[in-house]
């Protein structure tokens, strides 16, 4: 490699590392245990952590049913309402129907955005496929939701893992939950200890709690 190239390059990855550095996030790895290694009172416990995290405004906002229309705020900026402007993604749950969420959410790897701004995430914004509904189930029907691979796009409890890490590598919707700027409140816990619970669930036979 030549060496103006070659400084070209450290720089842009010194650069990116500062920026991972100031917004204090860390790429998150799977470290999986055994299968069965993990108690089912110690797997429970783990999805109590994983329901707080996936009910949370930050994710559920965008986890909503057949209508198709998602919602804003919730948490400590008060009760969750449908998205202003009478927002609709559409079947196509990108708004390609009417207008596409990236009109206004742009696809930037910059996550920051100011108050009152669309947010931003490094994958073009949309809605999860509505398979995926979260917003007002109880944890009981996301856990059934969670561990169905018929509604969560194929996957056992790796591949729940391994699509968290991912998309927070390419700076998505997963990441932005934990760094959604605009003085928003993220997601609870950390990104590593969402997935590290969600290893401990699957490696205790992903139970799910009763009602």
């Amino acid at each position: 490699m030549k060496p103006l190239i070659f400084a070209a390059f450290c720089l842009t990855f010194a650069g990116a590392a500062s920026l991972l550095q100031a917004e204090g996030e860390a790429a998150a790895v799977i470290d999986a245990p055994v299968q069965g290694s993990v108690s089912r009172t110690d797997g429970l416990e783990a999805f109590d952590r994983i329901y707080d995290v996936v009910s949370h405004p930050r994710c559920a906002n965008c986890h909503t049913g057949p209508d198709n229309i998602p919602m804003w705020y919730g948490g400590k900026a008060g009760p969750a309402r449908p998205h202003g402007m009478n927002i609709n993604a559409g079947q196509s749950r990108i708004g390609v129907e009417t207008l596409t969420c990236a009109t206004c959410h742009t696809t930037s790897q910059d996550l920051g955005s100011d108050p009152h701004a669309p947010p931003r995430a490094g994958l073009d914004w949309q809605l999860a496929p509505v398979e995926f509904e979260w917003f007002a189930k109880t944890p009981a029907q996301i856990c059934a939701q969670l561990s169905d691979p018929d509604r969560n796009g194929g996957r056992d409890w790796m591949g729940l893992a391994e699509h968290l890490v991912d998309d927070a590598g390419h700076r998505g919707f997963v990441l932005w939950g934990w760094n959604p700027g605009g003085e928003r409140e993220p997601a609870p816990f950390t990104l590593q200890a969402h997935v590290n619970d969600i290893l401990q669930w699957g490696a205790s036979g992903m139970p799910c709690p009763q009602g």
